[in-house]
């Protein structure tokens, strides 16, 4: 059967066949907008409160400690329990501090030292939500699938990062606060349903008590892994030197001559980049050099911040964003998929956690290197210099780590116990 060229270009959908991967999915992409309702309502309401910007950046330093602390002793938790109970218990109670933001939203007790400390606490239960989660698709899915399962991910997450914050405007200047977080605690309902219905998820070849040694046991794995290693440390480039966000509100103003829509724009078009992406990622599934295709997406992502960084023309500059974003959603992919086939079942949950906080504290020390930069050589020379400084360490570390680029997921042996569990899955029912 011929297959017509534009639906090979388009997302593939394959995974969604499989139904207990599909209701995960599904249930995950409307908790994603319901987390963007409150990653916008937070912010509000706390410069509300103080009136301060730097009180508003402190909700990232409360998210990114617990986080980072949490993710790398939260895997050694993920590979000693079944990981389906795990994530059951962290979506209920996140859904709890959910419903502590909706409550002070409604009775109008209105305390920093809340909204901090919900947000600490979200930061430290999500990192152990999110490894613990990032565990399911490899024993739903053959490796041959996974890419695929990684695109419509990201596709969803960055549905919900471009439209989310949008739809958080609106709902929040018609309803108020309570609302935004109201329309998150209802969408926990969805995420845990996907979740419920999913079978047993206890650690192929037995489960390990977690305990620092436990932890030990990862990174020492880890350290002789030099794929896998590598996955962290371009990603952690990207991050560190190539993240501008901190930039932009200085550059819509002084730059290009806007206020907070220009702003919103700028945070907007990464992630506008990698939905569109998204929607033709379908030959992502096809590459099977691909650690090299993680080094030519990071090396784009390097260029066009770089170039970005000079742009004075505000269409211009938002394209390059864009194109930054789609190149990251590769890289992304890519990284994902070599993390879940690469790694034993029995070490995923210790090597997700150090996954998931590589991911999310290296953009928040991106936007600290980032505005570091600005304060000693100017907002200007910090936007480009970034994008220069991430393609010369790609360089440093791509010479340092040749298997990465000759890594082939063709030679990457599937896991039966996935396959067996993916025809179940699969069946009618």
């Amino acid at each position: 059967m011929t297959v017509h060229p534009l639906k090979r270009l388009l997302a593939d959908v394959t995974p969604l066949r499989n139904r207990d991967y599909r209701r995960l999915w599904a249930g995950q992409t409307v908790s994603f907008f319901g987390t963007q309702m409150t990653n916008v309502a937070l912010p509000v309401e706390v410069y509300r409160l103080t009136h301060s910007s730097f009180d508003v950046g402190l909700l990232g330093l409360f998210t990114l400690i617990p986080l980072v602390a949490v993710g790398f002793f939260g895997g050694a938790i993920t590979d000693a329990v079944d990981r389906r109970t795990l994530v059951l218990i962290t979506s209920t109670v996140l859904a709890a501090v959910s419903a502590v933001l909706v409550w002070q939203a409604w009775a109008g007790w209105h305390a920093v030292w809340l909204l901090y400390l919900a947000t600490a606490c979200y930061g430290g239960v999500s990192a152990l939500d999110g490894p613990a989660r990032a565990t399911f698709i490899p024993r739903l899915l053959s490796n041959e699938l996974i890419p695929a399962a990684s695109a419509l991910s990201q596709l969803a997450m960055n549905l919900a990062l471009s439209g989310g914050p949008l739809l958080a405007g609106v709902l929040i200047a018609a309803s108020g606060l309570r609302a935004a977080f109201l329309v998150d605690l209802v969408s926990f309902a969805f995420a845990l349903y996907g979740v419920f219905r999913l079978p047993s998820m206890k650690p192929e070849g037995g489960t390990t008590r977690p305990s620092l040694a436990a932890v030990g046991e990862g990174i020492q794995w880890l350290r002789h892994q030099p794929v896998v290693l590598m996955s962290f440390f371009v990603d952690i480039d990207a991050m560190l030197f190539g993240m501008p966000r901190a930039l932009f509100p200085a550059l819509a103003i002084h730059r290009f001559h806007g206020g907070d829509g220009i702003t919103g724009l700028l945070y907007a078009a990464p992630a506008i980049g990698a939905f569109l992406m998204g929607v033709v990622s379908g030959p992502l599934g096809r590459v099977r050099k691909q650690g090299r295709a993680v080094i030519i997406a990071i090396a784009v992502w390097g260029a066009t911040i770089t170039a970005f960084g000079f742009s004075k023309d505000l269409v211009l500059a938002v394209v390059f964003l864009a194109m930054a974003g789609a190149a990251d959603m590769v890289s992304a992919v890519y990284r994902s998929t070599i993390m879940q086939v690469a790694t034993p079942d029995v070490m995923r949950g210790r090597l997700q956690g150090v996954f998931f906080a590589v991911v999310a504290g290296g953009a928040r020390l991106g936007d600290v290197e980032a505005g570091g930069a600005a304060a000693i050589v100017g907002t200007d020379a910090a936007a480009w210099s970034g994008g220069i400084l991430c393609l010369v360490g790609l360089a440093a570390l791509a010479a340092a780590f040749p298997v990465f680029a000759r890594y082939d997921a063709g030679t990457v042996a599937a896991s039966p116990a996935a396959e067996e569990l993916a025809d179940e899955a699969s069946s009618p029912g």
